[in-house]
């Protein structure tokens, strides 16, 4: 089973290699990881997918809360969310699948980003599942590259990621060093 985590972390360098090597030193397996500075560019958020049952959820969510520059961990499990992914293909053309190419492309809800005389570049965000489709029906015309985006999400809910009543994370490291 998928799980999609997101985890707000202290924006400062290292937090990314120290929370995969983290996940990695454990063997949990990250199946999609997308980082990037919030509305408060004090933090980052990192979303990630890991496969595993409810255990393994578990055990990821807890090595997270404890570290220091993590200051919060959001498990979207039974949540009601908006997730989406971005992908970039670039596929090859002729003259005659330039339309049928293009009508595929508005069907799905994508955009031609660049043209060249062998190849078209198309850009499409959705959920995975769209994704995977667009890339079958466009096997046929020839995929030269594809490159795809982690997966990002956010809570439906009214209820915030950062609380201003919660611990800063300086507060959260000054009550760690002194345990």
């Amino acid at each position: 089973m998928k799980h999609v985590l997101s985890a707000l972390v202290v924006n400062q360098p290292g937090v990314l290699a120290h929370i995969s090597g983290m996940l990695a030193s454990r063997a949990f397996n990250i199946e999609s990881l997308a980082v990037g500075e919030t509305e408060n560019p004090e933090f980052s958020r990192i979303t990630f997918v890991v496969s595993g049952g409810d255990r393994v959820l578990d055990q990821v969510r807890k090595q997270l809360e404890k570290m220091i520059t993590v200051v919060r961990v959001i498990d979207f499990s039974g949540q009601e969310f908006v997730e989406r992914d971005l992908m970039l293909l670039k596929v090859s053309t002729t003259i005659g699948a330039r339309s049928e190419i293009r009508e595929l492309v508005d069907i799905f809800r994508g955009s031609i980003v660049d043209v060249s005389p062998e190849h078209v570049m198309i850009e499409i965000s959705g959920q995975e599942r769209k994704l995977e489709a667009f890339v079958d029906v466009m096997r046929p015309f020839n995929i030269i590259e594809l490159v795809r985006t982690g997966r990002i999400a956010l809570l439906r809910s009214n209820e915030q990621t950062i609380d201003v009543s919660e611990d800063t994370p300086q507060e959260k490291a000054a009550a760690a060093a002194r345990q």
